[in-house]
């Protein structure tokens, strides 16, 4: 059976796949792989190795406080969302009676 999104593509292989099941199948994967030996874990010395390279490309952006706190702030408002999702509240940031997004979201939205 083919699965069409509202773009007009099918879903095929993993993306057909509920996102519970990708999750697991990714869970299993990651498991096999550290019981192999074979996956890797970033040390803090690889990180800032990492970090330290995108800086001297010129591809890591550098954010001010400001930016800083409303990223912070619109991904912890996400995560609250998400879990709202799976379990009491419509769980999508807009108001479920007007379908507009909640002031705050929009608020947050437009300084992004």
């Amino acid at each position: 059976m083919d699965i069409t999104t509202s773009t007009n593509q099918s879903r095929r292989g993993f993306a057909s796949v509920s996102k519970e099941r990708q999750r697991e199948i990714a869970r299993r994967g990651g498991q096999a792989a550290h019981e192999k030996g074979t996956a890797h874990e970033f040390n803090s010395e690889e990180a800032s190795l990492a970090a330290r390279k995108g800086h001297e490309r010129g591809t890591a952006h550098e954010f001010t406080a400001a930016e800083a706190r409303l990223a912070g702030r619109k991904g912890g408002l996400a995560r609250a969302r998400n879990r709202r999702v799976n379990g009491n509240g419509n769980g999508n940031g807009v108001s479920a009676e007007t379908h507009e997004p909640s002031a705050e979201m929009a608020d947050i939205s437009a300084r992004l």
